[in-house]
């Protein structure tokens, strides 16, 4: 301060008296001073409903449960059922001054309803904070993520984080535009290709429930087929959500989207998209501003209002299995929002997998298929190539292609470009049958039999016994070999061979998203193949052994989805389109592509896991963890008396440094592993004993991390 001023040395005392006056005037002129701020002591509670009951952000099972909490007054207005709060938690009975419960690290929690009084006698801390006044949590997706919760034994806040994308300021502020009217019912178009399609449509139009799996012919066309099942329902007044694998599908879905019902009429929810513009688009479902939403595995739970439709493209594929607890899969939460909401479920794919084919075996849902003549007018041909043929062919044994396809390709490239699917590396090798291939399976639980080391007798991958004296069931045979393990390149091989034709590559560091239709080699992995402009000339699935060998009980399953889905992108056999696979002729999945029979290669492996006792006709979950921590939960777990405990099995050792898959045990750390499986109608039994156990043990310091850890997985997608 300028000398003009005078000294502030010594504070009022020394000030002169009109700047005494200024200040007796501003305190006169300030507010009552408010109770502090997230401990509200001495403050006064609602008048009405003055008890919040919340569910705090702490996913771990034994606190998996509501918590009650005093709300002031000042919070009355913004503090509604489905808003973001901030409360005291971990405050001891000691603490409390005023009859308010005060302590504790301030945690986020979602406040659930308001209540007259609570059923806790004690003293009650107090909300300390409205986050924001947006509610965002409905008692659709409460009762949605509550049953998604008892279906995999996780705790409710460990789904919520999945199904409440992360607040953004700036995204609440802005306004949501104005929901458009009812768009007019769609005409059938391809759906005319199927034999129910046109009827499909009518339904969801006339606000019918259909529900269906759906065997899409080969092409293009599933998108725009997609997007007028989603007119369809948007034309009757209500909702629909599509969930696809990725993002390439989502782009080729939301385009279909634009063509057939314009602008402003769905919303793209995606992980990629940041946080700010995935919650704007949220919160535009969330405020009934558009009434269709076609995204990734995260728009699984959007919360789309009125909904009439869900729908989910390709459920085979991995990316629908989410790696977080309490890890669900997109299909059964699809399949419950069905249930819950009473609308229409539409499970699409080019193949089938055995859930699909359990859901129409079940009569649960409907096959929508097309005609075997309309199969053939769209599907390329098929060829293969077995191991005999590869034993008399010099071409095969000294480049490793065989004649066959290098005859495929060379006349493919004249017309356009040719697709050649190359399998990943990295499968773990099992034991299989020399002569038919047939895999070593456990005469006792039907596991998958592995070779030990020092040559000593073969050992079950799931209950851990050995078999000593194993024969094949298939073909009576008694020698063994070892599975195929990995892929060959053959990038190299077919540059050189065709030196004057482009190599392009899609793999996991680059994936095309489409090529031009001009010759050329495209060279890619498993779910990274591009679309080509006017669809492939020719396509090679070399190595099929790598994939039909992998340890695990859908190896042809995912085989077969992943041929068909390549094939699918080939153009029709009238057009010249052919696919040459390398695998052994006679075995089914191979079969099954040949015939382009996705739905009859499920039915038959639905009714072998049934006399097995295998998923999806059994429920089964994976308990893992070191061996005193896996015995000493098993000691402490009831089972219901139909359940059956196989096991326990080493895991294989983690790596320092290399990939960790899921499910696998920390790097250095030797655990063991022990499968339940229990029948049909008591998965939810088994999913409740679980997470009982398991919620005894973190309430005893058990904990799910760290030291002495056991991890709980539901219907895990690969039991070996």
């Amino acid at each position: 301060m300028s000398s003009e001023n005078g000294s502030v040395d010594g504070g009022a005392e020394g000030a002169q008296p009109e700047q005494l006056a200024l200040i007796r005037e501003s305190v006169r002129k300030a507010k009552v001073p408010r109770a502090k701020p997230r401990t509200w002591r001495g403050a006064a509670l609602a008048r009405e409903l003055p008890v919040a009951r919340v569910l705090v952000d702490k996913g771990v099972l034994h606190l998996d449960r509501y918590f009650d909490y005093a709300v002031p007054e000042e919070l009355d207005a913004d503090a509604q059922p489905g808003v973001r709060v901030r409360v005291r938690f971990g405050a001891g009975r000691g603490r409390v001054r005023e009859g308010r419960r005060e302590g504790g690290g301030l945690i986020d929690g979602f406040l659930v309803e308001r209540l007259a009084e609570s059923d806790y006698s004690g003293p009650l801390a107090a909300l300390a904070q409205v986050v924001s006044p947006e509610p965002v949590l409905s008692e659709e997706l409460l009762g949605l993520a509550r049953a998604v919760a008892d279906r995999y034994a996780g705790s409710l806040a460990d789904v919520l984080q999945l199904a409440v994308p992360p607040r953004s300021a700036r995204a609440e502020q802005r306004p949501s535009p104005e929901p458009l009217p009812p768009p007019a019912a769609p005409e059938a178009g391809s759906w005319g290709r199927y034999e129910r399609g046109g009827a499909f449509l009518e339904s969801l139009a006339s606000g019918g429930a259909p529900r269906a799996v759906w065997n899409a012919l080969p092409g293009p066309e599933w998108s725009e087929e997609l997007a007028r099942a989603v007119a369809a329902t948007l034309a009757s007044g209500r909702g629909a959500l599509v969930v696809v694998p990725d993002g390439r599908a989502v782009a080729r879905v939301d385009a279909a989207l634009t063509s057939v019902l314009g602008q402003g009429r769905h919303a793209v929810l995606t992980a990629d998209a940041g946080p700010e513009k995935r919650y704007r688009e949220w919160l535009a479902v969330r405020r009934g501003a558009v009434r269709a939403v076609v995204g990734t595995r995260a728009a699984m739970f959007a919360p789309v209002r009125d909904l009439g439709l869900v729908a989910l493209w390709d459920d085979g594929d991995d990316s629908h299995s989410e790696p977080h607890a309490p890890q669900p899969h997109a299909r059964e939460v699809l399949l419950l929002r069905a249930a819950l909401d009473k609308c229409g479920f539409l499970l699409g794919s080019w193949s089938c997998t055995v859930e699909a084919a359990q859901l129409v075996e079940s009569g649960w849902a409907r096959p929508l298929v097309a005609s075997r003549e309309q199969v053939r007018a769209v599907a390329p041909l098929v060829r293969t190539v077995g191991d005999q043929d590869l034993a008399r062919d010099e071409a095969a044994r000294a480049a490793r292609l065989p004649t066959l396809a290098w005859q495929a390709v060379r006349e493919g490239l004249r017309d356009g470009p040719v697709l050649v699917q190359v399998p990943r590396r990295g499968y773990v090798p099992r034991m299989a049958c020399a002569n038919c291939r047939a895999p070593a399976r456990c005469r006792h639980c039907a596991g998958p039999l592995e070779g030990q080391e020092s040559g000593a007798a073969l050992r079950c991958g799931w209950c851990g016994r050995e078999e000593g004296a194993w024969h094949c069931p298939e073909c009576g045979g008694f020698r063994l070999r070892a599975q195929v393990v990995g892929a060959r390149r053959t990038a190299e091989e077919l540059g050189r061979a065709f030196p004057a034709v482009p190599v392009r590559t899609s793999g996991r560091e680059h994936v095309l998203d489409t090529v031009p239709g001009a010759p050329a080699l495209v060279v890619s992995t498993p779910g990274a193949e591009p679309v080509a402009e006017g669809g492939y000339a020719a396509a090679l699935l070399l190595d099929g052994w790598a994939m039909l060998g992998r340890p695990d009980l859908r190896a042809g399953e995912d085989a077969l989805r992943r041929w068909i889905a390549a094939s699918a992108l080939v153009r029709a056999q009238e057009a010249g389109g052919t696919v040459v696979v390398v695998a052994e002729p006679t075995l089914r999945p191979v079969q099954a592509l040949v015939r382009w029979d996705p739905v009859g290669h499920a039915v038959r492996e639905l009714g072998e896991r049934a006399e097995l006792g295998f998923p999806p006709v059994s429920r089964m979950a994976a308990v893992s963890g070191t061996g005193e921590a896996l015995a000493e939960f098993l000691a402490a777990l009831e089972l219901p008396g139909e359940a059956e405990v196989l096991g326990p099995v080493p895991l294989p050792v983690t790596v320092a440094g290399g990939p960790r898959r899921l499910g696998a045990p920390p790097a250095g750390e030797r655990w063991e592993r022990v499968l339940v499986r229990v029948p049909p109608g008591k998965g939810g039994v088994l999913a409740a004993s679980l997470k009982a156990a398991q919620a005894s043990r973190m309430a005893r310091g058990g904990g799910s991390g760290g030291e002495g850890a056991v991890w709980v997985r539901i219907d895990p997608p690969d039991i070996g």
